[in-house]
């Protein structure tokens, strides 16, 4: 069954919730909450990562996930380390994260794929190919499901060659990043294609400004991102169908119910096979 990570950023500037869960005991009581309301992963993050966000100095990212980090692995919650640096990545998994989400695939950081292999943990590599200052400054794509594949593979490839296992190993498509609605949407609709390059995929669609978009009325879109909640977990329902290994999400209890209900249909499906 699909599983559902749990956004929690402890940043002052994310796009969705940005300083809400910015102090370690909001963030560890935010986490929490997550666990207890579905999510079998909670994905913590220091940097903001949305377009044009001003990078964050190591020493403050490091400072203000460790102690949530350390907190949640305490209570039992599986937790991953949303980092695009080797140095908060080692810090958080010696702290007890169990996964590392780099968003940028090891591009960020030529040290990752050497620090992953020695703590020899999960490791999701997302596509990535560069900084970028606005959610419009989309890269060129003539295939933008090829190019992503091959991508991906490279990188795949890149954390092999540093010994990291290839069953260790998770794939994001990336959707967002560098990418327009069209590519987005397109990325979705091939995710079978995207998937021969790893077995397990995470799709992080939530509340992004394409998915709003798609739900926009007489083509205005509601700027505010917790309008986007019903249509994500529509996304995450279609994802679950097709068996996606996670979905990133800010709303745990609505992915949770929507992989259930797929879940249930399917079994049902499968008992008259």
């Amino acid at each position: 069954m699909t599983l559902v990570m749990g956004i929690l950023n402890v940043t002052p500037d994310s796009f969705s919730d940005g300083g809400r869960w910015h102090t370690a005991d909001a963030a560890i009581a935010r986490g929490i909450a997550l666990a207890e309301e579905g999510a079998d992963i909670v994905d913590v993050g220091g940097e903001s990562t949305r377009p044009g966000a001003t990078r964050v100095d190591p020493g403050e990212e490091v400072t203000r996930v460790l102690p949530v980090v350390e907190a949640l692995a305490g209570e039992g919650i599986t937790v991953s380390i949303d980092t695009m640096r080797a140095r908060t990545a080692r810090a958080a998994v010696d702290a007890g994260a169990r996964y590392v989400n780099d968003v940028s695939g090891g591009l960020a950081d030529s040290d990752m794929a050497r620090i992953v292999a020695e703590l020899e943990c999960e490791y999701i590599a997302g596509h990535w190919r560069a900084f970028r200052d606005t959610t419009d400054s989309a890269d060129a794509f003539e295939d933008v499901v090829a190019e992503v594949k091959n991508e991906l593979l490279q990188r795949v490839v890149a954390f092999q060659d540093a010994g990291v296992e290839t069953s260790r190993i998770i794939i994001d498509p990336g959707l967002g990043f560098g990418k327009g609605p069209h590519e987005n949407w397109r990325l979705l609709a091939h995710l079978d294609v995207v998937g021969s390059v790893a077995p397990r995929i995470v799709v992080g669609a939530s509340r992004k400004r394409f998915v709003g978009a798609a739900i926009a009325r007489d083509g205005v879109d509601d700027a505010s991102p917790e309008s986007r909640d019903h249509a994500t977990t529509a996304i995450t329902a279609l994802c679950a169908q097709q068996r996606m290994w996670a979905v990133r999400v800010h709303d745990a209890k609505a992915a949770r119910d929507a992989i259930q209900v797929v879940s249930a249909w399917q079994n049902a499906v499968d008992e008259e096979r």
